[in-house]
């Protein structure tokens, strides 16, 4: 079988060992090493922080920004006349004798009076003509931040497209690192992933703060976006890989609160910072606290999953012991020489064990696994995508930053307590299915209904379709971090990741556009989210199941029928056992039910004892050849 990387064939007997352990790495090895014990749990905790930094300086870019509530042209002297008197003028009418008012929206955002020079007479109809702003803009204070990368650089009106240009250079910096980085990931190991990605994230979140122009920000942030993407892609995957299937949800959940909890400290800090520059360098801090892990491998070490996956022997067996230690079990030899897990493994591995790669273009040569990562890319894209529909309507009822910003952080934290709450329960599949529907019904009553519903009803639909649809993106990168394959988790996450990201940059293509296309925006992720429900039907369960390791092992999954009835559980060949005196498990219970069933009258034959010798064996002899023979089967 060729390795994916390096193309060597590898050996026959490495790759039936590989099969052989990895697949059942949860039952064989995971409970010797202490199983998800103290020390699992404190890599846990520690890989909750950095979700936290990455999360900061995600939503930084919301108010970096954000498009102040009221802005106007400052006025240019040289467009008024010679004699004109700003004395003779209070602050609103000078403001009025100089920009045009627009009906309905006060003073215009982009435009000015010019005036002849020469012109004397101030009260009758003066011949005037509007021009551009010449001088630039006035704003008022934005969100929690007084200057932000609009007011720095003035990107309105004619500059406006560059404002959602810049989201959609940051969304596609994610884009390129989930790929990238999680094949890196797969190649190089969790913990080298890590410390590469937090390392370049921290430099370029400093860099950020002195960018002197909107091109030299726009190109820092979408390297920092690369970056930040594989500092939560490789925290994602060591949480995962270190847990038990009970334990796992949880664990990944804890993680998303962590999330919320940056976004809801994140207005504070704009408050206290003011300038953006000092909010950059403080969104920026985290990161650069956690390159304290590169000195201590201890909080955040290699999976050893990912190492017995790709056939690192020496270094697994490391990573074994290591775990061992810290949870408090012994792996001596003194003590337990049979069940000695680091001696099964050079038992079962050869001494040329080759380590062997793979990456996500070998999808192309599978089928589940392939099929799988598409349909959770799928309704990723559609549960990121379809936020932008709810949250515009959200505008619609209130015009205010804070209420929709609070709001949509709200149904996010109440969309992870119901995935907690009910996933564990009824499944991934199951949930994925509610979610879609109820995601897509509330976006096709909001298409069709919304000129005849009232607002608190219009308000009622988005808050519901926005909360499913975070609830179907969440589960949707955690159900596809269950059922991919160790040896491309990275990679194959980091696909479905990616599609987020372009479902969030799609709403910014509508921005670009002036929402012109917005009505059509809505009607194909409307369209999409009935579609993905036919799909989620086709993916496996992976409830309470180990997490596959090889290629095989992902391509062995199979789907399980929605409904299961209670014929679907019996076996083909279906007998009913009645109670036994005769237990394989216990040898005295054995020799005490041979003894009784010897001497029971009931017997469908009868041991009659000669009265001469013969060369048959006697009663006793028997019993001492049926104990020898249940003792060999026992045994054996």
């Amino acid at each position: 079988m060729p390795c994916g990387v390096c193309g060597c064939p590898a050996p026959l007997t490495t790759a039936v060992l590989a099969r052989s352990l990895t697949m059942d790495f949860e039952t064989k090895i995971y409970s010797r090493i202490g199983g998800y014990g103290r020390y699992n749990r404190i890599i846990s905790i520690f890989s909750w922080f950095p979700n936290f930094a990455v999360m900061l300086n995600l939503f930084c870019d919301v108010f970096y920004t954000l498009i102040p509530g009221s802005y106007h042209c400052k006025p240019d002297p040289t467009l008024l006349p010679s004699g004109f008197l700003f004395s003779n003028y209070s602050r609103q009418g000078y403001l009025n004798f100089t920009i045009p008012w627009v009906n309905g929206s006060g003073l215009s955002h982009c435009e000015l009076y010019k005036y002849p020079r020469n012109v004397s007479n101030f009260i009758d109809n003066i011949p005037r003509e509007i021009v551009p702003c010449t001088s630039g803009w006035e704003y008022d204070q934005a969100a929690a931040l007084q200057s932000n990368y609009v007011t720095e650089w003035n990107l309105v009106c004619k500059d406006y497209w560059k404002i959602p240009l810049q989201h959609i250079c940051f969304m596609t910096g994610w884009i390129v690192g989930y790929v990238l980085l999680g094949t890196v990931c797969d190649w190089l190991g969790r913990r080298q992933g890590f410390l590469l990605s937090v390392s370049l994230s921290g430099l370029l979140g400093v860099a950020v703060c002195l960018s002197n122009s909107p091109v030299v920000f726009l190109l820092l942030r979408l390297s920092q976006g690369a970056m930040l993407a594989g500092v939560f892609l490789s925290s994602y995957l060591i949480r995962l890989e270190l847990c038990d299937p009970p334990h796992r949800l949880m664990v990944e959940m804890v993680s998303v609160f962590f999330a919320i909890a940056a976004e809801l400290l994140l207005p504070g800090l704009a408050v206290l910072c003011r300038d953006w520059p000092v909010l950059q360098a403080v969104a920026t801090l985290p990161l650069l606290l956690l390159l304290s892990y590169w000195c201590c491998p201890s909080v955040f070490p290699e999976s050893p999953r990912w190492l017995l996956a790709t056939g690192q022997i020496d270094q697994a067996k490391r990573c074994f012991q290591s775990f061992s230690t810290r949870n408090r079990v012994c792996l001596s030899e003194d003590i337990y020489p049979a069940e000695n897990l680091l001696s099964e493994i050079d038992a079962e591995y050869p001494d040329d064990t080759q380590p062997c790669y793979h990456s996500v273009l070998e999808l192309h040569s599978t089928r589940v696994i392939w099929r799988n990562c598409l349909i959770l890319s799928f309704t990723m894209f559609i549960g990121t995508g379809i936020q932008y529909c709810f949250i515009r309507n959200l505008h619609s009822y209130s015009h205010n930053f804070y209420f929709s910003y609070f709001l949509r952080v709200l149904t996010g934290a109440l969309g992870c307590i119901f995935l907690c709450l009910s996933v564990n329960r009824f499944g991934r599949r199951g949930i994925l299915l509610l979610s879609a529907i109820i995601t897509g019904l509330s976006s096709l009553l909001l298409l069709a209904l919304t000129q005849y519903l009232r607002g608190v009803l219009v308000l009622l639909l988005s808050v519901l379709g926005l909360l499913f649809s975070q609830a179907l993106a969440m589960l949707s990168a955690f159900f596809a971090s269950e059922v991919m394959p160790t040896v491309v988790r990275g990679g194959c996450l980091g696909l479905v990741l990616a599609s987020g990201c372009m479902g969030m940059a799609a709403s910014s293509m509508m921005e670009l556009q002036n929402n012109r296309g917005y009505f059509l925006h809505h009607v194909i992720f409307a369209s999409f989210a009935v579609l993905s429900v036919l799909s989620i039907m086709l993916l496996p369960e992976s409830k309470r199941k180990p997490l596959p390791d090889s290629l095989k092992d992902g391509e062995s999954q199979r789907r399980p029928p929605l409904f299961l009835s209670r014929e679907d559980n019996l076996p083909l060949l279906y007998t009913q056992r009645g109670a036994s005196e005769y237990n394989p498990d216990n040898y005295s219970r054995l020799v005490s039910a041979t003894r009784k069933m010897l001497i029971k009258d009931n017997l469908p034959y009868k041991i009659v004892v000669p009265s001469q010798s013969s060369l048959l064996p006697s009663n006793s002899e028997v019993h001492c050849i049926l104990e020898e023979e249940a003792l060999r089967e026992d045994l054996s």
